[in-house]
């Protein structure tokens, strides 16, 4: 790995930590503050909430700022919110500390997302994204079952406190190691907002919002899932999370490569599609304790391998107005993580079982495919997915790396 890119993939294993370890800890903070897991799903929607009104507002005020300076000050909120979580007496304050956690989190991955791209080798544009998203994938191979373990047999605020910790190192890492890139000259935040009177940007927003609800409404509920109908032990959940984790890197890989082979576009309807048949599948295989451990790992897989496809097509849809549109992925990546989290319990709430809510995520997931297809046929007479040698350079002139 680039070192440089290194500090962005830290970024992304504690933020990957403190977005998925709710979805392993939901029984345990649920018993804990006395509510249902239903009610303490809520807690991920709050989350989620937070992502989607941080991220375009911060991005906004801090855009004219160095990206360095961006991301160390995204990182300090990250570190200070999520230090306000492992410490909340109740319910209703973990609610507000999990909004306020939200915040940082799409700027970052949309500042992080440019810088990335701009840093990387030619041609590899998208596996550098998926350089940063990789920590992710490693949060859930390592971070988040090593949180819902402690959740288990200790207590869910040690979990927080360890979320906390990857924040320290990882504003350690951006002093030392990212490059300093000069700020947007002449930045005019007019021109940008003016990205999101293109129809184009709303077709992607919607794709991403309700298509990648499909993943949250199934991760949402792995826990219970597994327990429930699976009847693994609580204990178990934190193996059956790390191999989620390693579908997700795989994923990740997968969809990098996607990217800057074809089109963004195209990979993220043909995967929208795949999620369909593999969430309809999880439905009928959940109770199967060998089945729901092979899906466990491909859904995983095919959940992440839309991250850099998405990413990137956001990007190379927004020439002047990359960093904006690339917060915006993010707060429609977690507007999915909410409507997942609310529509998946939703069955629950009626008193169906815990494979219900993938039949819903299959629904989402085809009408996100549904947009993805909407925009490759209006754009079909002017590709937004290969950028020009005079795009490329124009872009140039925005980041200049000062060694």
């Amino acid at each position: 790995m680039n070192k440089n890119l290194l500090p962005l993939t830290l970024g992304g294993l504690g933020i990957g930590i403190t977005e998925f370890v709710m979805m392993g800890l939901l029984p345990d903070i649920a018993n804990d503050l006395r509510v249902s897991i239903p009610e303490a799903g809520h807690l991920i929607s709050a989350y989620a909430l937070g992502v989607v009104i941080g991220a375009p507002l911060l991005i906004m005020i801090a855009g004219k700022y160095p990206p360095k300076m961006i991301l160390i000050a995204l990182m300090i909120m990250f570190t200070v919110f999520n230090a306000f979580s492992a410490f909340a007496p109740t319910f209703n304050t973990l609610f507000i500390a999990r909004l306020l956690s939200g915040l940082p989190h799409g700027a970052f991955f949309g500042v992080g997302s440019v810088v990335a791209s701009r840093i990387a080798e030619k041609g590899k544009a998208a596996q550098a994204v998926s350089l940063m998203f990789m920590g992710l994938t490693i949060a859930n191979i390592v971070g988040v079952p090593l949180g819902t373990f402690i959740g288990h047999n200790f207590s869910w605020r040690i979990s927080f406190a360890v979320v906390v910790l990857v924040g320290l190192i990882t504003l350690l890492s951006l002093k030392l190691w990212l490059p300093a890139l000069e700020a947007t000259k002449n930045r005019d935040l007019k021109a940008e907002l003016s990205f999101f009177k293109k129809r184009d940007a709303w077709i992607i927003i919607f794709m991403i919002s309700i298509g990648t609800g499909g993943l949250f409404t199934w991760y949402s509920y792995i826990a219970p899932l597994m327990t429930e109908v699976a009847h693994f032990s609580a204990n178990a959940v934190t193996y059956i999370l790390m191999l989620a984790g390693l579908g997700m890197m795989f994923g990740n890989y997968v969809g990098g490569r996607l990217a800057d082979k074809f089109s963004p576009a195209k990979a993220s309807a043909a995967l929208l599609l795949v999620m369909v048949i593999t969430l309809t599948i999880v439905h009928f295989v959940s109770a199967s304790q060998p089945l729901a451990l092979i899906m466990t790992f491909i859904t995983g897989a095919v959940a992440f391998s839309l991250a850099a496809p998405i990413q990137m097509l956001m990007i190379q849809s927004a020439k002047g107005s990359e960093m904006l549109a690339a917060s915006a992925s993010q707060a429609s990546f977690n507007i999915g993580n909410a409507l997942g989290a609310f529509f998946g319990g939703l069955p629950l709430v009626y008193g169906y079982d815990y494979t219900s809510p993938a039949y819903v995520g299959a629904a989402m997931a085809l009408v996100g495919a549904l947009f993805a297809f909407w925009l490759i046929k209006s754009n079909s007479n002017k590709p937004v997915t290969k950028t020009t040698a005079t795009e490329e350079e124009e872009t140039e002139e925005q980041f200049v790396v000062m060694h």
